[in-house]
């Protein structure tokens, strides 16, 4: 246990210290932070792949209490460095795929492209690679008793770690945060796209018994017909659907509530960022007019852990770095009250 006798947690923070200036081992905090600087997949906007770094300098500006878990962060969070190897391959292969992307988009057969199959393969490959060194990465962690956030990158990063939860947990669901529902079939023929992974997640995990997806406002006709023909293990309120009801005097309570209701005994929170407001996370890759403040989702995952369900890890993606640090702001205060409740609901 880390000695925080001499720590003052009122004072500014130290950025030679850890994530939020605490002076936390990986061995000694109870919870480990896994940046994943990938982003070879995103459709629009770029630069969530360094979103970590600017996160925990953000972070540094994140005052300490919270007097909803109380002395939670005391029990240690720990960030890794971003792993520059992960981090070089992202950009090269996005490189690739925005080639691949630009050639496709124009309408070109593919098959006729030797270069063009070669970097889908190459891309397809390294995406794979990916997910297994995420999965490496987060099960280690798991049988070593860490409580584990990941933070992205783009939100085909956790898969990975889906998995490693499965096995560490058995049955689970998925609270999904997101303005999309990110079900399409290797979306631009990438198998592990941003877009793709909770069908990637769906097919891949038999554990995952049920997925509840919150705040989507864009999304296509495969996706449409998925939800349709899930047989209900996919459950999802889209934006619109809520706003209409809180318009016609339905509290924000009683539909959070009832999509509590929804999941199962172990809940994962799945965070893209985009599911809120785009003020809040303005250089987000696809931002999508509408979407939530953070106080209604910090007050959806409390209405989780107050119902007794068991919150097991959480992933956080796709914030964007811009000509400020107003994402990465915004971005740290997530993690940090993410974190705090994870810990707190494991004692």
């Amino acid at each position: 246990m880390t000695d925080l006798s001499h720590f003052d947690a009122n004072g500014a923070s130290n950025p030679k210290n850890n994530i939020f200036g605490l002076p936390t081992s990986e061995e000694d905090a109870r919870l480990v932070i896994l940046p994943v600087p990938w982003e070879v997949t995103v459709s629009y906007g770029a630069g969530t792949a360094r979103a970590a770094e600017h996160v925990f300098q953000a972070s540094m500006q994140v005052d300490l209490l919270d007097i909803e878990t109380g002395d939670a962060w005391k029990k240690g969070f720990f960030m890794r460095q971003p792993d520059r190897k992960v981090l070089m391959k992202s950009d090269y292969l996005r490189k690739e795929a925005e080639l691949y992307i630009d050639y496709t988009s124009k309408g070109e057969i593919l098959e006729k492209n030797s270069f063009m199959c070669k970097s889908l393969k190459e891309i397809n490959e390294g995406s794979a690679n990916m997910v297994k060194w995420v999965y490496e990465q987060t099960r280690t962690l798991l049988e070593n008793g860490k409580l584990v956030a990941l933070l992205g990158g783009d939100h085909s990063t956790p898969l990975g770690y889906f998995k490693a939860i499965a096995e560490k947990y058995g049955d689970f669901g998925i609270l999904q945060v997101d303005a999309h529902c990110d079900l399409r079939k290797s979306y631009e023929n990438f198998v592990y796209s941003h877009a793709s992974i909770m069908y990637n997640a769906l097919q891949e995990i038999p554990q995952l018994k049920r997925l509840v997806q919150v705040g989507v406002r864009d999304f296509c006709q495969e996706e449409w017909d998925y939800i349709r023909n899930s047989d209900y293990q996919v459950i999802t309120y889209f934006d619109k659907d809520i706003k209409e009801r809180t318009f016609e005097g339905q509290s924000w309570k009683q539909i959070a509530d009832e999509i509590v209701s929804h999941l199962p005994d172990k809940v994962y929170i799945s965070f893209d960022i985009d599911g809120l407001d785009p003020k809040l996370c303005p250089h987000t890759g696809t931002p999508v007019q509408g979407g939530f403040e953070t106080e209604q989702i910090f007050y959806l995952i409390k209405k989780i852990v107050q119902s007794g369900r068991k919150f097991i890890g959480f992933d956080l993606d796709e914030i964007g770095v811009g000509e400020t640090d107003w994402d990465a702001n915004v971005g740290a205060r997530i993690l940090w009250k993410l974190c705090n409740l994870l810990v707190a609901s494991n004692p």
